[in-house]
């Protein structure tokens, strides 16, 4: 395929970009800087601070917040993208949050305002919790009392989407780079075959970083945003098959509905923030095999299958096989991950999902836990007991599994469970925290499993209190 121009549509309108465009030039530098669209602004380059959050509006009405500073030019060929700018109405009267921002004193200095009102814009459209909307953007001197309030009251504008292209298979071209669009599994697989060596890049939040924060220039891509195998999503009375390049924001949406999985949603609900989500996905975080993925410790919990393909044929393996060290897994240099299937928790089974940081929201954990239990007949009839953040990969707690196993599920049998754990894991120290404080850490959240199962009031009230505190 010869190579073409990167096309999108930009606050409503449609923009094609000079042949030659560098495909993984970041969303920000392109608009600070051949745009001229400067009220986008960029405060950390690397998807924390909110200042650049733009919007991806769908052909549906969906508004998708997300960090400008990570997106990728190429990532956007036949997508629409609203900045500040794009709110303005047809006489240039600001957007009526844009007004509510200033006479209700929720902005200071300014700089982080642009991001907030986009999020605000696209959280006016969908809801949900405000505080979550807000989660992903900084504000240094405002103080977010009147931020939260405005987002509170603001309605939907009604405006409709734009219209979108089919945007198809596409490859961009510039001096020493080629980046692929595929549009089926087959030519993925295909061109992965070719190209052992290129990227592969969905959602981008980890490989961004490479490119915002250390200015890599790789040499091929492989963006598998316009495959369709890999968006798909399916529910059955097994468990949820959810495709490699599903963003985190609609399997959230997917896990808060389905019942089992109530647990896991809330976790995936800290898993960075909605311009975080609203790009990245699963196959990324199984694809990064980093030891404190927020989603990988409920992946071997459940007992979670990867599906992964080549030109070859396709193979399943468990998750818990699939990470085989630090940031290492088990893909082939032709293979790509298609799908995760989730297999659903009984619905007498306790299960669990935990997450200690410093920060409750878009924060790194210090130790990640994921803890499924059925009790059979009064005694602990399985165990499935996985924590990240404690080695090298994530660890399956084997040895405090068989201290549980056949046992009651009361207090002495976790106590004994919590001992066992010193066998199974090895974690190091660092800033985040010590070895020492990683083990406590691990073996209070194995009380806290039991606490969940029995005393639930206890423990809502003391998440409540940490996160006031």
């Amino acid at each position: 395929m010869v190579g073409t121009s990167i096309a999108f549509t930009l606050n409503g309108r449609p923009q094609t970009l000079p042949r030659g465009t560098s495909p993984t030039t970041p969303l920000l530098d392109w608009l600070r800087g051949p745009a001229g669209l400067t009220g986008t602004k960029e405060g950390c380059a690397e998807g924390d601070c909110g200042a650049c959050t733009v919007v991806l509006e769908g052909a549906d009405g969906a508004r998708t917040p997300i960090n400008a500073c990570l997106a990728l030019l190429g990532q956007l060929h036949g997508r629409a993208i609203r900045t500040v700018e794009g709110l303005r109405g047809p006489d240039g009267a600001p957007h009526p949050i844009q007004v509510a921002m200033a006479e209700s004193d929720g902005t200071q200095c300014g700089f982080c305002t642009p991001g907030i009102v986009m999020s605000g814009w696209a959280h006016a459209r969908h809801g949900g919790e405000v505080h979550e909307a807000l989660a992903g953007n900084l504000c240094r001197c405002t103080g977010y009392r009147p931020i939260v309030e405005v987002l509170s009251s603001v309605a939907d504008d009604g405006a409709s989407p734009p219209d979108l292209p089919q945007p198809g298979a596409a490859r961009f071209e510039a001096p020493g780079q080629v980046f692929h669009l595929p549009a089926t599994l087959d030519d993925a697989l295909a061109l992965r075959a070719e190209h052992p060596d290129a990227w592969l890049l969905a959602g981008g939040t980890d490989l961004g970083l490479r490119v915002s924060d250390h200015r890599e220039i790789p040499a091929a891509v492989i963006c598998l945003l316009n495959v369709p195998e890999l968006h798909a999503m399916q529910v059955t009375p097994a468990g949820l098959t959810i495709g490699a390049a599903v963003p985190y924001g609609r399997l959230l949406d997917l896990l808060r509905a389905e019942p089992g999985f109530a647990s896991f949603g809330a976790l995936l609900a800290r898993l960075g923030s909605r311009q975080i989500r609203g790009l990245g996905t699963l196959g990324g975080n199984l694809g990064t095999a980093s030891p404190i993925g927020d989603a990988l410790p409920p992946l071997v919990a459940l007992g979670a299958v990867v599906r992964i393909a080549s030109s070859r044929g396709a193979r399943e393996m468990p998750v818990e096989a699939f990470l085989t060290g630090y940031r290492t897994n088990a893909l082939a240099a032709d293979e790509v991950i298609v799908s995760v299937f989730l297999p659903r928790p009984a619905a007498e089974a306790h299960f669990a999902c935990e997450k200690v940081s410093k920060r409750h929201d878009q924060d790194i954990a210090t130790v990640g836990a994921a803890m499924l239990l059925r009790e059979q007949e009064g005694l602990v009839g399985a165990a499935r007991l996985a924590f990240g953040g404690v080695g090298p990969t994530v660890v399956r707690a084997t040895q405090a599994e068989a201290a549980l196993l056949g046992k009651p599920f009361d207090e002495t049998s976790i106590a004994a469970a919590a001992e066992a754990l010193t066998q199974d894991v090895a974690p190091l120290s660092d800033w985040r925290g010590s070895a020492g404080y990683r083990l406590a850490v691990a073996q209070g959240l194995l009380r806290r499993l039991h606490l969940r199962a029995t005393r639930p009031d206890l423990v809502h009230e003391v998440t409540a209190f940490a996160e006031v505190v």
